[in-house]
């Protein structure tokens, strides 16, 4: 659902501005302020596991930064388009932890996760992919919760389909960084 901006178009600024005041979660879809639904406990459950996950990998390492659902991603102005995955990990070289600014990250990250919501639409995910995909990103994984399948994209023609007893890369972004896909879906603990 759209919100009203008194300009024409919204910019990262309106919306940071705006987001300090709200307790919803915005997105700046070509500007235009887009209200994101909360998200259900199941759908949180397993971001969160899959930030475990990839944290126990990349922090012994010292390979960069993981950053959760409400971070904002700068992808590109005019018209301003700012996302906010429920995943995403940036290389150290890209962003040193002192770099982390306030405001939104002006920045593709490198490895980005969307866990799919029942209210999701295919054009949206789609959409969210290819936004990602296009502004740099190396690699998205599409985690569908009620198939426990996970959809790995290393750009905007490169799909692989992993199901439960699959394993799961983040290639070329994370090397050696393995997991089957049932661990994710598995309580966290």
């Amino acid at each position: 659902m759209a919100i009203e901006t008194s300009a024409s178009q919204a910019t990262a600024e309106d919306l940071l501005r705006l987001s300090s005041k709200s307790d919803k979660r915005l997105e700046l879809v070509n500007g235009a302020i887009v209200e994101m639904s909360p998200t259900g406990g199941r759908h949180g459950k397993i971001a969160f596991q899959i930030g475990v996950v990839i944290d126990a990998f990349t922090r012994p390492r010292n390979l960069g930064t993981i950053f959760a659902a409400e971070t904002g991603f700068m992808l590109h102005r005019s018209p301003d388009l700012v996302r906010a995955p429920d995943i995403a990990f940036v290389t150290g070289n890209r962003l040193p932890v002192e770099d982390v600014p306030d405001g939104f990250i002006e920045l593709a990250p490198d490895f980005v996760v969307e866990v799919v919501s029942p209210s999701d639409t295919a054009n949206a995910v789609q959409t969210r992919i290819d936004d990602w995909l296009r502004a740099g990103t190396a690699i998205v994984w599409t985690v569908y919760p009620a198939s426990q399948t996970v959809f790995i994209h290393r750009g905007l023609d490169h799909i692989e389909r992993r199901s439960v007893d699959d394993e799961l890369d983040a290639e070329p972004v994370l090397p050696g960084f393995r997991v089957r896909v049932n661990e994710i879906f598995q309580p966290v603990g």
